[in-house]
């Protein structure tokens, strides 16, 4: 239930329907409460403020049908140019950056202001009264008539705002920023900062024996097939996993959960979700529970899943170094910000894929993430394309040095040699004359930078990585 909750939050603030319907429903309170001040307290008090002045019902309703009129009329403006703006931008940036721009909450709050502006005159129009329909008393509602004039400026406001609003936000710049601002604020979220040493690899070694021989590499046939099978009931992406349920499930009835997916795989009817050791113990309304921990949809989402925000940038950069696009600056825009993410990362511990509870019992086996597969994701699927651009390939050096300066674990130095070697072919293969020859020193220099005891400093004082020159 967690996960459907969490989802449906995650939905709704991806939509241009549910702030501006939560802004209408506001209108009407709003316009209810300020008829009601009205009709108790009539309008005698306007004439002891100099400036204001009581209203004929002629002109009352002539001012709320004009304001009301221009509001709907803008609103629809509104709504072509967002709809045009979004268009535009998942043409030129990617299909899946669609939902950063649904998720904007400027242009949500813009198109709610309008809707509400309007509902609140239209509300407040119709309690409008001459003498002629009322029996020869008239009504009007100077108060409201006051509040409505406030909202048509707050209106008139909004609309500044937003004419500046949509033009900064689909700036190439603007858009790489809210991915990566995204990506960061996640690895501050999942991944804990290094304190102290690292864990003791005997420490490792204990937790690895707790796992039970059903889920060994090397369990035979036999053992293999004493586990429970948790099975999908749709189709979809998965974009959450409450752990913290699975984990609950896992304590109270004495069992082990593997998890077979994680957040971002796309599962389908009939693929099993997770497997459960004893399998005696796992009956059908547990297997119910474990299954309502997976949360699926139609497509990835940002809420768990680490590597979109890695693949929209990647996806931005590879279009920009397409030959229809030829677009080398904004991959090296899309470089930095992943140099910035993968540098936070190298300075964080990878909790362990296998969770215990208080006591020490194994309860649940996650899958791994490690910072070599992250690095894959991100730099290892970029190599390819910056490998035939030298302006692309000089950044991508850059970056995987400001990545190596952060680093302090020689596991992780190694894994960022093995993919400067890897690019060093690629560029080799792809580039010719002077501007193989320039990428290729830059990856010499950054080789021989990584061989050093102190290559912090070598990488520091070299003059070309000080230059940043790209």
């Amino acid at each position: 239930m967690r996960a459907w909750f969490l989802r449906l939050a995650d939905k709704l603030g991806s939509s241009y329907w549910f702030i501006p319907s939560v802004m209408a429903v506001c209108a009407m309170i709003l316009a209810s409460g300020m008829i009601v001040l009205d009709v108790t307290h009539g309008s005698a008090w306007i004439k002891s403020i100099p400036f204001l002045y009581q209203a004929r019902p002629e002109g009352a309703r002539q001012m709320l049908s004009s304001i009301g009129g221009s509001m709907i009329t803008v609103a629809g403006t509104v709504f072509s140019v967002t709809i045009a703006a979004v268009v535009y931008a998942s043409g030129q940036y990617g299909p899946r950056l669609l939902t950063n721009f649904m998720r904007d909450r400027g242009n949500q709050v813009t198109l709610g202001t309008f809707i509400a502006t309007f509902i609140y005159c239209l509300l407040v129009l119709r309690t409008v009264r001459s003498a002629d329909e009322s029996g020869g008393y008239s009504f009007v509602p100077d108060l409201s008539l006051i509040v409505a004039v406030g909202l048509a400026l707050c209106s008139i406001g909004v609309l500044i705002f937003f004419i500046h609003h949509v033009p900064s936000k689909i700036h190439i710049n603007s858009v790489i920023e809210d991915i990566g601002d995204a990506l960061i604020e996640s690895i501050e979220e999942r991944f804990p900062r290094f304190l102290g040493d690292p864990r003791p690899e005997k420490e490792e070694l204990a937790e690895r024996a707790k796992v039970p021989d059903v889920f060994r590499k090397d369990a035979s046939a036999d053992v293999a097939a004493q586990r429970a099978t948790v099975n999908a009931k749709s189709t979809g992406y998965l974009v959450m996993i409450d752990e913290e349920l699975l984990f609950e499930i896992a304590t109270r009835h004495d069992l082990v959960i593997r998890l077979q997916y994680q957040p971002g795989d796309f599962a389908h009817v009939g693929r099993a979700l997770a497997e459960v050791s004893p399998m005696a113990s796992c009956d059908d309304d547990i297997s119910r529970h474990i299954c309502a921990a997976f949360s699926v949809d139609s497509r990835r989402s940002t809420l768990q899943d680490l590597r979109f925000l890695i693949d929209e940038l990647v996806e931005i950069a590879a279009r920009a170094l397409s030959p229809g696009v030829n677009d080398p600056f904004t991959a090296l825009t899309c470089l930095d910000w992943l140099a910035a993410g993968m540098s936070d990362i190298s300075q964080r511990d990878m909790p362990s894929h296998l969770r215990v509870d208080d006591e020490g019992a194994l309860r649940l086996i996650a899958h791994p993430v490690n910072f070599e597969t992250l690095v894959d994701r991100s730099f290892g699927a970029l190599a390819q394309y910056c490998a035939s651009d030298m302006v692309a390939g000089l950044r991508y050096v850059r970056a995987l040095g400001e990545v190596a300066l952060e680093c302090d674990e020689a596991d992780r130095i190694v894994t960022i040699g093995i993919y400067a070697d890897r690019f060093d072919k690629l560029a080799g293969d792809a580039l010719n004359g002077f501007n193989r020859t320039r990428v290729r020193d830059r990856v010499a220099e950054l080789r021989r930078a990584l061989a050093e005891p102190d290559y912090k400093r070598q990488l520091r004082d070299s003059t070309a990585w000080l230059g940043g020159t790209a």
